[in-house]
């Protein structure tokens, strides 16, 4: 990894590896971190000091980053806000994001009516049922509409949606999402109990609650093990022994 030599901004050059889906979840993490240094006035910080702080690992943060640029300066650490602008770009959340929710039950209400989204340029513009009963209503602070699910392709387009949300139960959300590809969608979340398949160049991503809450169990279950980690860092030795070979910063 190369320092930049002063203050001066670099664009990121992300290199030709594929970038694994825990570095960006990691990115997200480091972005939180960083909104949260520049709300309380920090001007610079050290991979160091940032792993200290929110109980994150120095040499993944190096590691991570280095994927996507040269970031830091000699002596002086990361500018909180040149890397900050860089990580919303990397992610894409340099523009606002128009999220549709397919499911208008409990799940699918509560996350239109989730005020964290607009934090991050995400925002919510329609929800999608079958129910007559629902069909028609207005959900949330924001009054976003539910429509019928057989408008989707309709309401994709007029409504410019780029992101889709699958709060059905599992036995529809293959239809469903077979449904979102044909109307165009390419980037959708997945909170169906099921494992979906798509087709080539659209992403899902399967957020699944009971297999989530399944390691916090088996921790509970094996109270003596030693596995246990710093949040979203592996433990394995050899990608301790290749992290510390990053340059600090």
């Amino acid at each position: 990894m190369t320092y930049m030599t002063d203050s001066a901004k670099l664009m990121p050059r992300m290199k030709s590896e594929k970038i694994s889906e825990l570095t960006t979840s990691r990115l997200s993490v480091y972005l939180r971190c960083l909104n949260a240094l520049h709300a309380a006035g920090i001007k610079t910080i050290s991979s160091q000091a940032l792993a200290e702080q929110f109980n994150l690992n120095s040499a993944q943060i190096r590691k991570d980053l280095g994927y996507f640029g040269e970031f830091g300066v000699r002596g002086v650490g990361y500018y909180v806000d040149d890397l900050r602008d860089h990580i919303t770009k990397i992610l894409g959340l340099d523009h606002a994001r128009r999220v549709g929710i397919v499911g208008a039950g409990r799940l699918g209400t509560a996350l239109a009516n989730y005020n964290g989204l607009v934090r991050s340029n995400f925002s919510v513009v329609a929800l999608f049922d079958n129910d007559s009963q629902k069909i028609g209503r207005r959900i949330g602070d924001a009054k976003v509409t539910v429509q019928d699910v057989e408008k989707l392709a309709e309401v994709i387009r007029a409504e410019s949606i780029d992101v889709i949300v699958i709060a059905v139960p599992a036995k529809v959300a293959q239809r469903v999402l077979n449904q979102i590809m044909s109307a165009g969608i390419k980037a959708v979340l997945n909170f169906a109990p099921v494992s979906l398949q798509s087709r080539r160049g659209v992403k899902v991503k399967t957020v699944d609650l009971t297999t989530s809450l399944e390691s916090p169990s088996y921790f509970l279950s094996q109270p003596q093990s030693p596995t246990v980690t710093k949040a979203g860092v592996k433990s394995d030795r050899n990608e301790e022994s290749e992290q510390k070979k990053q340059p600090r910063v």
